[in-house]
């Protein structure tokens, strides 16, 4: 699972960071709001815990901006502002929980499993179950319950993200960074092209999933 921890106190960062890693977590850091955003629009996260006073720009903005744009990971707010008005605009901005600082590392760590126990989270197991179709990623297999085939790399890492995000619009930006990496140079008609065989593939096995095209931004399945 993989975490993105926006906070400017520079000895709370490195502590989560170190005491989230050891529950096995992966985790992102950043210390400031521009960037935190850029994270949030640029990369996918499986839940983002972000300071409200950040630098260069205050984590209510951040959060606005990034549901603006998509961007539906579940968001802890860790702040220091605790009154009860505080609370509500958090939440209102599209926070999904809200923990006031001093607080228990044990306490983040079930909110934090409790959000991933909602559904439409995925688990460890290897296999990804979505609608009408099941998906190895190792196998790189994608069945019904009728037919099934098998994947090259670049159709099972693309549908492996669509999976793991259903419902959520997902960036070209994000899709190409995710597939090929964030320093390559490919071109964005390889995404295309991909989407189109992923298309096939689906209707390949027989299924009624679809992936759709959102205009000026990029895809969902």
């Amino acid at each position: 699972m993989k975490i993105l921890l926006i906070e400017d106190d520079m000895e709370l960062c490195d502590t989560l960071k170190y005491r989230l890693e050891k529950e096995d977590f992966t985790v992102d850091v950043c210390h400031d709001g521009e960037e935190g955003l850029y994270f949030m629009k640029e990369s996918l996260y499986d839940l983002i815990i972000l300071d409200r006073m950040l630098p260069s720009m205050n984590g209510v903005a951040v959060l606005k901006d990034a549901r603006k744009s998509h961007v539906s990971s579940p968001v802890i707010f860790l702040t220091a502002l605790g009154e009860l008005q505080d609370k509500i605009t958090g939440l209102e901005c599209g926070a999904d929980d809200y923990m006031v600082k001093p607080f228990a590392f044990e306490e983040l760590l079930a909110r934090i499993r409790a959000l991933m126990r909602r559904p439409g989270k995925w688990d460890d197991s290897s296999l990804l179950h979505f609608e009408d179709i099941s998906y190895d990623p190792e196998s790189k297999r994608l069945f019904t319950g009728k037919q099934e085939c098998t994947l090259s790399r670049r159709e099972g890492d693309l549908l492996e993200i669509f999976l793991r995000n259903s419902g959520q619009t997902l960036t070209r930006s994000v899709l190409l960074a995710r597939v090929w990496g964030p320093d390559s140079d490919v071109e964005e008609g390889n995404l295309d092209n991909y989407i189109h065989f992923l298309r096939r593939r689906l209707k390949t096995v027989g299924s009624t999933l679809t992936i759709k095209t959102i205009r000026g931004i990029g895809y969902q399945i």
